[in-house]
């Protein structure tokens, strides 16, 4: 195995998870106000899962999405 080749293309696919995430999540944002659906001052849960069914791995991370700055500085 090279250690170098793995860290590389595991850094790429996580560049290319978030940046693709974080667009989605914005056209998500964007769609629901225009809609109505949220008012712009919640805080949603989200989950992300990652899976790689060659090693068996499936892990689930747990956070969450502010739409507005918390109380008293940053979230």
């Amino acid at each position: 195995m090279d250690d170098e080749a793995l860290n590389i293309s595991i850094r790429k696919f996580l560049k290319m998870v978030g940046v693709s995430s974080q667009r989605e999540i914005e056209q998500a944002v964007a769609k629901a106000l225009q809609q109505g659906a949220i008012a712009g001052t919640e805080t949603l849960p989200a989950t992300m899962t990652l899976e790689i069914p060659g090693l068996t791995l499936r892990t689930t991370f747990h956070g969450e999405v502010r739409l507005q700055e918390a109380p008293g500085g940053s979230a």
